[in-house]
């Protein structure tokens, strides 16, 4: 951990946040941009064009060597750009830099005659929107994906294991119809579910397509050459690597690329911003979790588990605070306030282009790194806590007035006459028993039949068809 760093996300939190660092460094970028260059380039030697000009075979393999660069290496394209490297000036621009160091690595093989190939007719953004894209891509289906799913996973389980609990709900924090534990939980998973699923079915939109999205360049060179289909192949081939989530809820490759054709020098960033939203709600949902479980605690309707050692006041030696879902709370936050401000910004570009969003992509990191940070903590809290059925249960016993709303619907299907108001005069406002409610059913001129049903039910039975609801849902995300 770096003591010294400026954000938690690399100082406090680096140990969660880590994992990130392949995705959304600096070095990262230029690993991702690299990648993008080599590819382009591969494929460019291969039309016929090239192989017209470059008769001697290009060994692939090596060039792709090149994408793996190292930290040595990093520094190298760093040195490029900012104080010179090599005989070479500074460039003062990030993306020049990694071509100057993809030719000294190609000078270096001994590959001198295609050095002119490298970025070909592209402009900056060709090689940009690709690599950020990728960057999202990846770091969604591969840590941000299975971290929801994690956690997706065991409020299901928790759902499952608590189905037929029966619990006392609060509509306006006032009692309100009896639910179960476990059918609550399941009103989270679903939610989950669903925009996970439009989530995944997210296509990240990609362009290559020259300085201002006409292919000016290309076509001027290579008139003859159909340079739409060569971008089309090229962005659709980057998806042959995603390899499918092997997870028991989900079997299925989730975020991929695709090409736009119909750009000014940028790509509208559009895409990005429909997965920031489905990233962003998810947060949200789990927000809303957090909070309900640390009222749940609150009331001890929830219990943690106290960690040996660990100090939860400094001041009240018998505090065990929700510490867990607090964290999660507030970093998910912190990452929906970035989420916010990147679907607000990135759409909007003055004309064919500006660059007010190159230091905003440079900070789209931060967002999912916080997203990670709350997805751990809240983990951790998960962890800690086990239901206090007892608790609960006395909850509901004593508050009999939930069924307030069986009896006036039984009694409106009886015939009895004003019903819902016989109930609130009875209930609203007051304290009262199940012998109240047995009272009343004794005198009130009905059948047997209905008679005896009132006088059976209580608000632990009273809970409708959410153990059903819960057995019938299907986990599997499509």
């Amino acid at each position: 951990m770096a003591l010294t760093s400026v954000s938690p996300v690399d100082g406090r939190y680096e140990i969660k946040t880590k994992c990130l660092q392949g995705y959304f460094s600096e070095m990262a970028l230029m690993k991702y941009r690299i990648y993008t260059e080599i590819n382009y380039l591969i494929k460019l030697l291969d039309t016929p064009m090239l192989k017209e000009r470059v008769t001697e075979k290009v060994d692939a393999a090596k060039l792709r060597s090149i994408i793996n660069i190292t930290e040595e290496d990093a520094a190298i394209i760093k040195s490029i750009e900012t104080k010179g490297y090599d005989g070479i000036p500074a460039t003062n621009h990030d993306v020049k830099a990694i071509e100057y160091f993809i030719k000294k690595k190609l000078t270096a093989m001994g590959m001198e005659n295609i050095l002119e190939y490298v970025h070909f007719a592209l402009t900056s953004e060709d090689i940009n929107n690709i690599s950020y894209g990728l960057m999202i891509r990846d770091a969604v289906n591969e840590v941000v994906i299975p971290e929801f799913l994690s956690v997706y996973g065991k409020l299901y389980k928790l759902a499952c294991q608590h189905k037929s609990l029966s619990m006392l709900a609060r509509t306006h924090g006032q009692p309100a119809t009896p639910t179960t534990f476990g059918k609550e939980m399941l009103v989270f998973v679903n939610r989950i579910k669903e925009e996970l699923c439009q989530l995944c079915n997210v296509d990240i939109l990609l362009k290559l397509n020259g300085a201002t999205g006409g292919f000016n360049a290309h076509n001027f060179v290579f008139p003859e050459f159909d340079w739409i289909n060569f971008s089309h192949e090229l962005i659709n081939s980057f998806n042959d690597e995603i390899t499918p989530l092997d997870n028991e809820y989900m079997h299925t490759k989730p975020l991929k690329v695709r090409f736009n054709p119909i750009t000014a020098q940028i790509e509208p960033h559009d895409s990005y911003l429909r997965v920031f939203d489905g990233v962003k709600r998810i947060n949200n949902i789990l927000t809303d979790f957090a909070m309900d479980t640390w009222r749940y605690i609150s009331d001890g309707w929830i219990k943690q588990r106290a960690i040996a050692g660990e100090i939860g006041s400094s001041a009240m030696p018998h505090k065990v605070n929700p510490i867990d879902f607090e964290n999660a709370e507030g970093n998910f936050g912190m990452a929906n306030a970035m989420f916010e401000f990147f679907v607000r910004k990135l759409c909007i570009s003055r004309l064919q282009r500006d660059l007010t969003d190159s230091t905003v992509e440079r900070n789209m990191g931060c967002a999912f790194a916080h997203t990670l940070i709350a997805l751990a903590s809240l983990q951790k809290g998960l962890g800690k806590i086990e239901v206090n059925a007892t608790k609960i249960t006395e909850a509901l016993e004593t508050t009999p007035e939930v069924l307030a709303e069986a009896y006036q619907n039984l009694l409106r299907m009886s015939g009895v006459d004003k019903p819902y108001e016989r109930l609130k005069e009875i209930t609203r406002g007051k304290k009262v028993s199940i012998e109240d409610f047995h009272n009343l059913a004794r005198n009130l001129e009905v059948s047997d039949e209905v008679k005896n049903r009132l006088l059976a039910a209580t608000p632990l039975t009273y809970v409708g068809l959410s153990s059903k609801i819960v057995d019938q849902f299907d986990a599997k995300i499509n």
